[in-house]
């Protein structure tokens, strides 16, 4: 799934990291196999829906991963916006090794499906494609997503990371905004809001930028994502059903 444009400023805070961070166990994370996300969606006034749900374990070339999904989906009459994103995410390393992508932006489709072999920092596409990666914990785009959700945020920070399996796509940003209160259908969050800026010349001719709201709770949900598919527009998803197999589904529960 591709999706990649969230949302002055001081930086009070400018970490490098580059290569992997240390190990982290998958009982501390703020996400578990189980977990469903679904999303209020809307895009160029069009409604849709977005599901984010954590499968598995799966084996990966000997390595069991959590299997990640992002789907999004609008229509209009004739003419519909989809994207289906698939990541396999060691959670011990949170180094990514496999990430399929499919989408549809109105008249124009377009396909990946690449596999990333971490300790080799190499990655290699289905149609041939390969490549260096900066990293041995590398990332895609959506399991950067769930990466962003175990960084501890301080105000007024901006973080470098040299983590997307793509050398050419690297380095990424994420800065912290601010604080906010959002409503969703799911309840009222006091969240974290964050951007992510993200080099990507074929996509966005530069930089996509990525905004999340992110429950600022041991949950880490991501409340609100606003980001921008290329040809299709400004695709703005707030939750609607955090499920019961959250990490802190009792506390949501009681919202």
């Amino acid at each position: 799934m591709s999706f990649a444009t969230r949302l002055g400023f001081v930086v009070v805070a400018l970490a490098s990291l580059h290569g992997g961070l240390p190990a982290q166990e998958s009982a501390t994370l703020p996400f578990r196999v189980g977990e469903r996300l679904v999303y209020e969606g809307r895009v160029r006034g069009i409604g849709g829906r977005g599901t984010m749900w954590i499968e598995g374990p799966v084996d990966v070339r000997g390595v069991a991963t959590y299997e990640l999904h992002f789907d999004f989906f609008a229509r209009v009459g004739p003419l519909s916006v989809s994207q289906r994103s698939t990541s396999w995410l060691d959670p011990e390393r949170m180094a990514a090794m496999r990430f399929e992508k499919r989408e549809r932006h109105l008249l124009a489709r377009r396909e990946e499906a690449i596999d990333l072999f971490p300790d080799e920092r190499r990655w290699r596409a289905k149609d041939g494609e390969v490549g260096a990666s900066p990293t041995a914990a590398p990332l895609d785009e959506l399991s950067f997503i769930y990466f962003i959700r175990t960084l501890p945020f301080s105000s007024d920070s901006t973080l470098r990371f040299a983590r997307h399996f793509d050398s050419q796509r690297s380095p990424t940003l994420v800065r912290v905004l601010g604080r906010e209160q959002v409503d969703t259908p799911a309840g009222s969050f006091a969240t974290v809001v964050v951007e992510m800026r993200v080099r990507d010349p074929q996509h966005y001719k530069g930089e996509g930028r990525i905004r999340f709201s992110i429950s600022d709770d041991r949950c880490r949900l991501p409340v609100r994502i606003e980001s921008t598919i290329p040809d299709a527009g400004t695709v703005v998803l707030t939750l609607a059903d955090a499920g019961s197999d959250t990490v802190c589904s009792a506390r949501l529960a009681r919202r």
